[in-house]
């Protein structure tokens, strides 16, 4: 299968744990880490590639040897003191600085982003190497350390659990573990001025002055929570964050036990609650399972948009059958261009793969009946908990749970080009 993202990741090798050590100057938009890798080689490996982008690599050592490497096009290249036999492990330390910019794409800049007064992380699909080493491929999984520290008045918040502060000379470092295996794009850093409020078990993260309209808009959550964990199964992460950034962001970003929206998301008549229920039901169809391949992006867009639906239903707004039947309408009416199952880099974000995604499911529910599709979809998260998945897998998956054969239908909607009927 043709890789959408050749120039990253590497399946020569794995990595099992990154620590990350970050110091960030707001004003300065300076960063100094050092990056701890553990890999583990799948093939014999003379010859180290590391994604990364356009910071300066000072030191690299290998098991604490140091290591000749040269950085160019976006690739760290580490010649290893002794070449690793398959199977073998290697700590890597990799020390670098300077101004993190985002990896250019065909979306705009991705990964490390200035915001007026802090930073963000917006990474999917390949903007991870804008603030440290990886191999950047969704399927790489790995646990991770982050500390960070910066000037006391602002917040760091990274993925996993917060497991320490300490203060000294008007700096806070913030050292978080993320224990669950996370891919590269997920992981994530914001750094602002931002006051914390507990919300029916998750945080907010937000500014001061949003206070009011950020508790009000994000009232529901623990109730989608509720929903989502008896539709999908339970919740897959020790816990759960949301950020709202004090600036404009164009559309919200997902990370791994976190979410991040801006401030024109919140607007205190909940007018952005789809969204809410979109990024939160990443935590299961993204993050706990994330694609193999990035063909596959419609097991993760697909069911975030088809919870949005489901949420709606359960709280009282359209029934998801309603939303089916609008989306369908459009989408008929609009170029059918792309296969579902293998979109193509281009349409990889296309609003119409979202929601041929979603339709997809409302069609295989109708196919299967509620009795069997829910038990199918908790069976598929507690399976694959914390691993990656495929279009091949989930169609196997779904035909074990039910006696009608479902291949033909599923082969309409995620291989044909034409848009096939709604059931």
């Amino acid at each position: 299968m043709t890789s959408y993202f050749p120039r990253h990741g590497d399946h020569r090798y794995r990595v099992s744990h990154y620590d990350l050590n970050l110091t960030y100057r707001v004003q300065a938009n300076r960063l100094d880490g050092t990056a701890r890798l553990t890999v583990t080689a799948a093939d014999a490996l003379g010859v180290l590639e590391l994604d990364f982008g356009r910071l300066r690599v000072g030191t690299v050592t290998v098991d604490g040897t140091f290591a000749r490497h040269t950085h160019a096009q976006g690739k760290l290249r580490v010649t290893l003191p002794r070449p690793l036999s398959p199977g073998e492990r290697a700590g890597v330390e990799v020390r670098y600085s300077g101004r993190p910019v985002p990896v250019p794409s065909p979306w705009g800049g991705l990964g490390w982003e200035e915001l007026t007064d802090g930073a963000l992380v917006a990474g999917q699909p390949i903007g991870a190497p804008s603030w440290f080493p990886c191999n950047d491929r969704p399927d790489d999984k790995a646990s991770y350390r982050i500390s960070v520290t910066t000037r006391s008045p602002y917040q760091a918040i990274a993925n996993g659990v917060l497991m320490a502060t300490r203060r000294s000379a008007g700096n806070t470092t913030w050292v978080y573990e993320q224990a669950e295996p996370m891919a590269s794009y997920l992981a994530s850093v914001q750094i602002g001025r931002y006051q914390i409020s507990p919300s029916g078990g998750s945080r907010l993260a937000h500014p001061a002055r949003l206070a009011t309209r950020v508790r009000h808009d994000f009232a529901r959550q623990s109730q989608m929570m509720a929903l989502f964990g008896d539709l999908f199964g339970p919740y897959p992460f020790t816990g759960y964050t949301v950020v709202v950034v004090d600036d404009d962001l164009e559309i919200p970003v997902e990370a791994q036990g976190m979410s991040i929206f801006g401030r024109n998301h919140v607007d205190g008549v909940r007018g952005s609650e789809r969204l809410i229920a979109h990024e939160l039901a990443h935590q299961w169809f993204g993050n706990s399972l994330t694609v193999a391949c990035w063909q596959d992006i419609w097991l993760q867009e697909g069911f975030a948009c088809y919870a949005e639906w489901l949420w709606s239903e359960a709280s009282g707004s359209l029934p998801a059958g309603e939303h089916a039947r609008r989306w369908h309408h459009r989408l008929a009416l609009a170029p059918q261009d792309f296969v579902l199952a293998d979109p193509g880099p281009s349409a990889l974000f296309d609003d119409r793969v979202y929601k041929r995604g979603a339709l997809t499911l409302h069609a295989l529910r109708s196919a299967m009946g509620d009795e069997a599709f829910f038990p199918a979809l908790r069976a598929w998260t507690a399976e694959h908990r914390h691993g990656t998945v495929t279009t091949r897998e989930f169609a196997g998956h779904v035909q074990r749970h039910t006696p009608r054969p479902v291949e033909p239908l599923l082969s309409a909607w995620l291989y044909d080009v034409a848009l096939p009927a709604l059931p």
